[in-house]
């Protein structure tokens, strides 16, 4: 059967309330041939978030309707792994369905993109260009384990990856860019400039696409940035307020698939 992902928004309840309404939905969840997987609660959001496993979507409807009484504001079909990827898990993390589970599906994406990786071959021939792909994977990954980022995508020149802290994705990328810098200090004949976009959303959104403004947006800045720089969303910025980290105003920018133009901040680092 289908994985659907249904975002409940303006109920004002609490983390008990939400796990009481999970449990409620599992009573009934048999009679409708649904199976609901676990849930994620944004308190700060006001939004909740459903897993489950159903024939349709009319199916998550009626369960909610006969549990409990709350609206789906979006339902949307997912796939499993993707969601495993982006939350980490795709089931109750306790046995104990009466137990109210903490945990924010909002996610920071951030993109990655090797410049002029396509024309490192004609300049350094197959195995130099290889060494330095892998110069790149390992300097990228060896950051977003020391940040707790994970990686959803991995590009062949760049990655997309998500945290659960809009914080922690800014130091990784500049940690990245840092390591990418100390790397051509040493290696001035093989140069690797990184351009880097990052910005942060909640799963289901109106769009269709599992947490897809956000990676629009983030593979979008991505694509703005210079080469060593760091391109962030507003919504990003804000969450770093009072965190000891320098942006830069870079305007606003028309962007392909936002109907407003999007600001655009860089992130201010040494080298």
């Amino acid at each position: 059967m289908p994985i659907y992902m249904d975002r409940h928004q303006g109920e004002n309840l609490t983390p008990e309330q939400v796990a009481e309404a999970h449990a409620a939905d599992m009573k009934l969840q048999h009679e409708y041939g649904c199976r609901f997987l676990t849930y994620w609660f944004d308190d700060e959001r006001d939004s909740v978030f459903c897993l489950v496993d159903a024939p349709d979507k009319s199916a998550v409807r009626k369960v909610h309707e006969a549990a409990h009484g709350f609206g789906n504001n979006e339902i949307m079909e997912v796939d499993l792994d993707i969601v495993q990827a982006f939350l980490g898990r795709v089931e109750d993390p306790s046995s104990n369905t009466d137990e109210p589970i903490s945990d924010s599906p909002f996610r920071a994406v951030m993109f990655t993109d090797l410049e002029g990786s396509t024309e490192m071959i004609s300049l350094y021939g197959d195995d130099k260009s290889m060494e330095l792909l892998r110069v790149h994977n390992a300097l990228t990954r060896d950051a977003l384990r020391a940040h707790a980022g994970k990686e959803i995508k991995h590009t062949g020149d760049g990655f997309m990856t998500s945290f659960t802290s809009a914080v922690s994705s800014v130091e990784c990328a500049i940690d990245i860019q840092r390591a990418m810098i100390a790397h051509n200090e040493e290696n001035p004949a093989a140069l690797m400039n990184l351009r880097i976009g990052i910005c942060a959303g909640e799963p289901v959104r109106n769009d269709k696409q599992l947490y897809g403004a956000a990676v629009n947006l983030a593979a979008r800045l991505c694509a703005h940035a210079e080469p060593t720089s760091i391109l962030v969303a507003q919504v990003v910025k804000d969450l770093c307020v009072g965190k000891n980290i320098t942006f830069i105003d870079r305007g606003e920018a028309e962007v392909k698939g936002f109907e407003e133009s999007i600001p655009m901040y860089e992130v201010a680092f040494g080298g």
